[in-house]
């Protein structure tokens, strides 16, 4: 159980405590398997608080204590997350032996008519190097009617080289996107376009050696994935429809090389039967095998 009175008093009385822990952190080799099992939670810094159309990820409380259920799980490799969520868990010690991805661009909320905006707003290469994090994530949505997405590439390169250099993972989620109305952008998800954002977002940055791309689960990902040698994380979504069958999805698009893993988020720690350890159990099966 997260003392949640706790965590606030130490915020208040000792701030310092938080980049102390950062310090003292027992950092987590990558799995002899070379595959990943990240559960996501940057959501929320985006305005992105609905699970099957409620807004559960309001509740910090619940959210901590369903990730604290996850990590705990054997076969859990690590966190996405921005600093916040991340340092309430390096306070009650759930980041020890974990891979740790920092979230950098959070600053295109969901629903805003800045939406596809998606300046960085959260981690910097700079603290992630300082706190030792293993790599850190951005969101590169381009909209080929914005101009603001030219923005967006040339803050994704920039990081990508930066953590590069420092040896970290770059982490690139992308996806051309569309915006519907005002308050309404659409992420296109058919095969040929996925592709597209793949061969853009591949050649971000100075090199690739350390870039690793998080994309969605599409219809035909043997050809989708054939557009890239980079390792390649699946992500989740919002879960929609059974269980099972995005479980199914998740399986056959993992036998596809570069397919190195998932990172996932409300599919786990929110699953229809609510039994978080079960769900992520299942999912670290996929990717690693029997643990």
């Amino acid at each position: 159980m997260i003392d949640i009175a706790d965590l606030t008093r130490r915020r208040i009385t000792d701030p310092e405590c938080i980049p102390n822990a950062w310090r003292t952190r027992q950092r987590a080799a990558r799995p002899s398997d070379g595959r990943l099992l990240l559960i996501a939670a940057d959501h929320p810094a985006r305005g992105a608080l609905t699970v099957r159309g409620e807004p559960r990820m309001a509740d910090r409380r619940d959210l901590l204590r369903r990730l604290a259920i996850a990590l705990a799980r054997p076969g859990v490799d690590g966190v996405l997350a921005t600093p916040d969520i991340l340092e309430d868990l390096l306070l009650v010690g759930l980041l020890d032996g974990k891979q740790v991805i920092g979230s950098m661009n959070r600053g295109g909320l969901q629903g805003s008519s800045f939406e596809l905006d998606d300046r960085f707003t959260a981690y910097d290469v700079t603290t992630i190097v300082t706190h030792n994090l293993d790599g850190g994530k951005m969101l590169t949505r381009v909209a080929l009617d914005d101009p603001g997405s030219a923005a967006t590439l040339e803050a994704s390169g920039a990081a990508v080289t930066a953590l590069a250099a420092a040896g970290k993972l770059a982490l690139v989620e992308p996806f051309l996107s569309e915006r519907r109305d005002r308050h309404r952008v659409e992420n296109l998800l058919d095969p040929d376009s996925v592709i597209r954002s793949i061969a853009i977002a591949a050649a971000l940055g100075a090199t690739s050696a350390y870039t690793w791309l998080k994309l969605p689960v599409v219809g035909e990902m043997e050809r989708v994935l054939a557009a890239t040698t980079l390792p390649t994380l699946l992500l989740g979504g919002d879960p929609a429809g059974h269980a099972d069958t995005t479980y199914a999805s998740w399986a056959a698009a993992l036998a596809i090389p570069p397919a190195a893993g998932l990172v996932v988020g409300r599919a786990l720690l929110y699953p229809p039967d609510d039994d978080v350890a079960a769900a992520v159990d299942i999912a670290a099966d996929l990717v690693h095998g029997a643990i």
